[in-house]
């Protein structure tokens, strides 16, 4: 809607306008010569325009060039330039400042007609707002001489033909339009996994969707009392357009017990949850909860639970559950000395399965002399650590770089040194290992048009064989924290070192499968992955299994 009208009509009835008078209509001279002119937006962003008609004589063309290098400066958003083009800089300069916050714009035009018979130039303003609504008005500029020189003579009419010094224009906008951020199941995530979901126009989906999820706002321009705010008119209206919503694979059921198996925790964690069977993201909680996003962006020395891709790399070279492999209490790599948590060794007789189940550092770098330089960074690339992944959020995809050196490699065998990853890539780690393929995990289907793929297919033998291996670290070593536990789940369990501290501080990790279902559990500075870890892990698989 508008309340300008080009051609000129009845006389205006309101007592408010009266006095006013509407452009006339443009009439050509042969000595006018018309032009546009683009220029800033006010506010910024993007540009505005007027049209010029000059006058006849040269009185009136400085008249003129007065009204037009307001207009001008007013269209740049130049509010102080604008100002020193009238009778009153300060006064001018504050209003047109606060009415580029007061009606935010993405667009605005002027076009001037001829002097008024009053000798005011008048103009029509067109306001192109943020909800995509277009706002048109006319309204004018007395122009007097002042000091040798033409300027406007300022009032707060010239912004509107209806404002006075005690009112203020102000958009007003309803963002009920706004689309929601949904669960699987179509209802809205209102209040779940909120470090994920973000905040409107400011961080994660909210952010990454914004455009999808606010539509249109209905907006409306007001003139409001500047000491009451109350509404005197309302001088345009709009109607919104429904923002859409989108649609995650988050299942309610499985984010709420993610979340309180981490509630009341001191530390920062995520738990991640993937189904094997297609790469859905089931769950994905942080702590504190409206932090930030470490569940899927967070970047992390992968520690003991990367012995699953160490354990398929060996595998590929001939290693099996039963082969004999030593664990003793130290493993020595060119004078730099690995050891075990807590200093353990197995006895005599130890195979690859007891070192795995136990979590064995220096049995699985004793073996470093079957892997050459790209072996991890291929093994890696069966479980889709390599590839960038499209998920429909902002991910942390892994990085493991082909080893440079002996000590380079050991310490990747046991997920340290430059192997990184992120809740969501051991999540999917423990997932193709159920499955037996790479699923690439998916947060928002249909902003996915290309799921990366694995650099090669996991053989169906390997597959069985990290299973077993999974599923004896439940049985017999480290993450008894699920023993007992029906479905016979597998895990892993990690404790990964960082920082320069002596002892190192350390990061807990716990990942794992149960039915369709893998998970990844990460503690920051949380102590051991068996004994910390694995406690929550535990919480969260009862929690998920209760809830559907």
């Amino acid at each position: 809607m508008s309340d300008y009208t080009p051609n000129p009509g009845p006389p205006h009835t309101d007592p408010a306008d009266r006095g006013y008078d509407p452009i006339p209509p443009v009439r050509r001279r042969r000595r006018l010569l018309p032009a546009v002119i683009a220029l800033a937006v006010l506010g910024g962003g993007g540009y505005g325009a007027w049209s010029l008609f000059g006058g006849s004589d040269k009185k009136t063309d400085e008249r003129a060039a007065a009204a037009d290098a307001f207009l001008s400066a007013w269209a740049a958003g130049d509010a102080d330039l604008a100002g020193r083009h009238t009778d009153a800089p300060a006064a001018a300069t504050a209003r047109l400042t606060a009415l580029a916050k007061d009606v935010p714009t993405g667009k605005v035009s002027f076009t001037r007609g001829d002097a008024t018979e009053k000798g005011d130039y008048a103009f029509r303003a067109t306001f192109r707002l943020k909800g995509g609504s277009t706002w048109t008005y006319a309204s004018s500029a007395p122009v007097i001489r002042k000091d040798g020189r033409w300027v406007v003579r300022w009032s707060p009419a010239v912004m509107h033909p209806r404002l006075t010094e005690g009112s203020a224009l102000a958009l007003r906008e309803d963002t009920d339009n706004r689309g929601d951020v949904q669960a699987a199941d179509g209802t809205p995530l209102d209040g779940l996994a909120p470090a994920l979901v973000g905040t409107p126009g400011k961080s994660g989906l909210q952010y990454r969707y914004d455009k999808q999820l606010a539509g249109a706002p209905a907006d409306s321009v007001a003139i409001v009392g500047t000491s009451s705010g109350r509404t005197l008119a309302t001088l345009h209206t709009a109607d919104g357009t429904p923002g859409k919503p989108v649609r995650t694979t988050l299942e309610p059921g499985v984010q709420r017990a993610a979340e309180k198996a981490l509630r009341g925790m001191d530390k920062n964690a995520a738990i991640v949850a993937v189904r094997p069977s297609t790469g859905e993201i089931l769950a994905a909680a942080d702590n504190p909860p409206t932090g930030e996003n470490r569940s899927l962006r967070g970047r992390y020395a992968a520690g003991s639970d990367f012995k699953v891709v160490t354990a398929a790399a060996l595998i590929k070279k001939g290693i099996r559950q039963n082969t004999p492999v030593p664990c003793p209490r130290y493993e020595r790599v060119n004078g730099q000395s690995f050891e075990n948590q807590d200093l353990f060794s197995l006895p005599a007789g130890s195979t690859f399965r007891d070192g795995f189940a136990r979590s064995c550092n220096t049995g699985i770098i004793g073996l470093r002399d079957r892997l050459d330089n790209n072996s991890l960074t291929e093994a890696a690339g069966l479980f889709g650590i390599g590839p960038e992944w499209s998920v429909g959020a902002t991910t942390f995809d892994g990085s493991v770089p082909p080893t440079t050196s002996e000590n380079d490699k050991a310490a990747a065998m046991i997920g340290q040194g430059r192997v990184e990853a992120s809740p969501l890539v051991m999540a999917s780690v423990a997932a193709t290992v159920k499955d037996g393929t790479f699923r690439q995990p998916v947060l928002v289907e249909d902003a996915v048009k290309n799921r990366a793929k694995p650099t090669a297919p996991l053989d169906s033998a390997t597959a069985s064989e990290l299973r077993s291996l999974m599923r004896a670290v439940v049985t017999e070593g480290s993450g008894k924290a699920l023993r007992g536990m029906s479905g016979e789940p597998g895990a892993k369990t990690g404790t990964a070192e960082y920082g320069t501290e002596s002892p190192p501080r350390t990061h807990a990790w716990f990942i794992g499968f149960r039915g369709d279902l893998a998970f990844s559990v990460l503690i920051e500075d949380g102590g051991s992955g068996g004994a910390d870890a694995g406690p929550v892990a535990a919480a969260f698989l009862k929690g998920a299994a209760a809830s559907g």
